[in-house]
């Protein structure tokens, strides 16, 4: 009893030969299953090894036996015969153009094409997918009257069966949130009523909400067909899109050794309306005495174009040395979901609040540019500490600068663009580059561009440094210890020139810092030491800064 119980436990051996030595050796790269529980098994497995010669090429393999050698073997002998290596299908022209999709077989003329056998199947699925995306997704395909053109290959005709008619979208559903703005289908999706129905490129345009922080996609779209329309839905839902960010940082004076603050307040507002809008008031207070109050709107797809306008306004004093107000309006044109263009027109105004003008270096003026310039946006990422994959801006500005004495061309170019580079799940790398230049003949000190501080060189007062040109590299090394926490390192470094001064300097910035996702939003430390080219760090010189960013 013990004995039949084992040998009804154990395994069936197949053994699988061809009929010379070569064909055994070709079946037996196939790597068959050898051992198997059952005659079913065994059965299954020589039919899948008939399959896979068939479409290698030999068509005409034959099996000839499969026997029981004894209790725990079988053999089975499949016979190869002549291999075919080649099909030629022969093809309506009208039905398919084979110039566009050339790369996948070698085309004989203008109604012929031939392809091996082995890559047979998926060519049928690629031409079928072709024409799926041409609106019609129940085409049916095969091949007839398929005879012998020589010793090693085949012809064929391909038949296509397009009875149906051309499919195209004739209604959107949008299911979740049903005040989605409109105009972002047509012109930010690039998908609207009419357009020729192609599932596959559907779904890739709809991923694209990822580029949008106001809305996400729930679900796949899926597709309700009848006799005489085709229906598309898209499951989406409203995320919270507004953010507060508040900033404070202290650090030691050098001349009163007392302890001074600086921050700034931010505030979003997007989307509420459901229009697709943007709002932001942002209000700094620096250390060196100086105050920024900013403001700005942006206003997509207006008149249902892919046109929006964004209008800016910002107010900028300097204890009581001057103050500037600058101005903009921008027109953007959304090429894709990914990339924008700009095209404005800007202006600035500044006085001078010093009752006695003992020096040349500030001086009122006005100036009235026009502005072109770019935006490339990356995906969202669903990881909340790190939002924003990359992202480009960049803008130049060509135009006069007036005094009450004299007219002069100026052009100021502006660049701010990052990116994480993630090493793998935990580890990661933030590259950030941001910079301005301001060419001109002659230079005042209230038209000079501003940095420091957390937004650009880490270790230096906010918006302390004043330069006509300047370049600024930020960058972190990220460890990512959960969803909600993360340490970092603090590395910048800085090169700026002083055309007023006579200045020439490299600046750099060390440190470290760490974020954590709390309920309140995403709060942010950052130590970090700064420190010029030809002195030593001193620790009296380091700044903390924190902030915190919430959504709402």
């Amino acid at each position: 009893m013990l004995l039949s119980l084992n040998g009804f436990a154990q395994n069936l051996g197949l053994k699988v030969y061809g009929k010379t030595d070569y064909e055994t050796s070709i079946i037996k790269n196939l790597n068959y299953t050898s051992f198997h529980k059952n005659y079913k098994s065994v059965k299954s497995e020589v039919d899948s090894i008939q399959n896979t010669l068939l479409k290698m090429g030999y068509i005409e393999n034959e099996l000839k036996f499969i026997k029981k050698i004894n209790d725990s073997t079988f053999e089975s002998a499949i016979h190869l015969k002549n291999k075919i290596d080649t099909i030629y299908i022969y093809h309506n022209k009208k039905e398919i153009n084979t110039s566009k999709i050339s790369h996948v077989f070698k085309i004989i003329n203008d109604t012929c094409f031939a392809i091996t056998l082995p890559n047979l199947e998926n060519t049928l699925s690629y031409i079928n997918a072709e024409n799926a995306k041409k609106g019609f997704p129940f085409t049916n395909l095969k091949l007839s009257n398929i005879v012998k053109h020589d010793s090693t290959s085949l012809k064929a005709h391909l038949i296509l069966d397009t009875t149906n008619k051309k499919r195209t979208i004739d209604h959107i559903i949008i299911k979740g949130y049903e005040k989605f703005p409109k105009s972002y289908l047509k012109h930010f999706l690039k998908i609207k009523p009419g357009q020729t129905f192609d599932l596959n490129q559907i779904k890739l345009k709809t991923e694209q909400l990822n580029n949008l922080n106001f809305a996400r996609e729930t679900k796949s779209p899926e597709v309700l067909f009848s006799k005489d329309s085709t229906s598309l839905y898209l499951y989406l839902e409203k995320t919270q899109s507004n953010t507060f960010d508040g900033f404070i940082g202290f650090g030691t004076n050098e001349e009163t050794n007392k302890l001074e603050f600086d921050g700034y307040l931010t505030l979003n507002l997007t989307n509420n309306l459901n229009f697709g809008e943007e709002f932001r008031i942002l209000y700094k207070s620096d250390e060196n005495d100086q105050r920024t109050f900013e403001t700005n709107l942006s206003l997509p797809y207006l008149f249902k174009t892919p046109i929006g306008i964004e209008l800016m306004l910002r107010l900028f004093k300097k204890d009581s040395s001057f103050t500037t107000a600058n101005q903009s309006a921008k027109l953007h044109y959304q090429i894709n979901a990914k990339n924008k263009t700009f095209a404005g027109i800007s202006s600035t105004e500044s006085n001078n609040l010093l009752s006695e003008n003992t020096t040349s270096l500030i001086s009122d003026y006005s100036t009235f540019n026009y502005t072109l310039g770019y935006e490339f946006t990356s995906s969202r990422t669903m990881n909340l500490l790190f939002p924003w994959n990359s992202k480009i801006y960049t803008d130049v500005s060509f135009g006069k600068r007036k005094t009450s004495a004299s007219k002069e061309n100026q052009t100021l170019a502006l660049l701010d663009a990052f990116k994480i580079f993630n090493l793998n799940q935990k580890n990661s790398i933030f590259l950030r580059v941001n910079g301005g230049a301001l060419i001109s003949n002659t230079y005042y000190e209230n038209e000079l561009l501003r940095f420091g501080g957390i937004n650009s060189i880490r270790g230096f007062e906010e918006n302390s440094i004043y330069a006509s040109l300047y370049g600024v590299i930020n960058n972190e090394y990220r460890f990512q210890l959960s969803n909600t926490i993360y340490i970092n390192s603090i590395i910048d470094a800085a090169y700026y020139e002083n055309k007023i001064t006579n200045i020439h300097q490299k600046l750099y910035g060390f440190g470290f810092g760490f974020g954590l996702l709390t309920k309140a939003g995403l709060f942010k430390f950052n130590y970090a030491l700064g420190k010029t080219e030809n002195e030593n760090a001193k620790l009296s010189n380091s700044k903390i800064h924190l902030s915190l960013i919430a959504n709402f």
